[in-house]
């Protein structure tokens, strides 16, 4: 059975890459975070592994100014809920390979993975000092989950 998207504050730490980065994307984003102060889409990010999917640069945005944690939705990868494709024809890419990648630290190249979701996912902006110190990290674990709340999202007003 797949489970619902869950949205989280995951500890920096947890988190495993499996792509490299463009350092030149990262400065701008930044500043766009120091600017704003919210960090407005969260990354998505393999149950289980905690392989990020979608955000690399982001979560590298993050590490630079200092942050404790991530703004993330974790999904169920292996399941038809995230779809997988290569950003350049005829790259056979697996899942399994990904998330291998990922526990290895064996990264592919900037830009090798592309992962689709077949939900729409609502952005949940997060302000920055929560993820900096993680003074609410404990208050967003103590909220409704993410899949009652996409479902009330879905169904509309009462």
């Amino acid at each position: 059975m797949t489970r619902a998207p869950e949205f989280a504050l995951v500890p920096i730490g947890q988190l495993r890459a499996h792509e490299e980065i463009e350092a030149a994307n990262v400065g701008e984003l930044v500043d766009e975070l120091r600017r704003t102060g919210v960090f407005h889409d969260p990354i998505w990010v393999a149950r289980g592994s905690f392989v990020i999917l979608n955000g690399h640069h982001r979560v590298a945005a993050l590490r630079q100014i200092g942050a404790r944690y991530v703004p993330a939705w974790i999904l169920d990868y292996e399941t038809d809920l995230v779809a997988l494709e290569p950003w350049r024809p005829g790259l056979p890419i697996t899942k399994a390979e990904v998330v291998r990648r990922g526990e290895r630290g064996e990264l592919f190249p900037p830009k090798t993975t592309r992962h689709h979701l077949r939900v729409e996912l609502p952005l949940h902006p997060t302000p920055l000092a929560d993820i900096l110190d993680g003074r609410a990290a404990a208050d967003y674990a103590a909220r409704p989950d993410a899949s009652r709340r996409l479902d009330a999202e879905r169904s509309g007003p009462g």
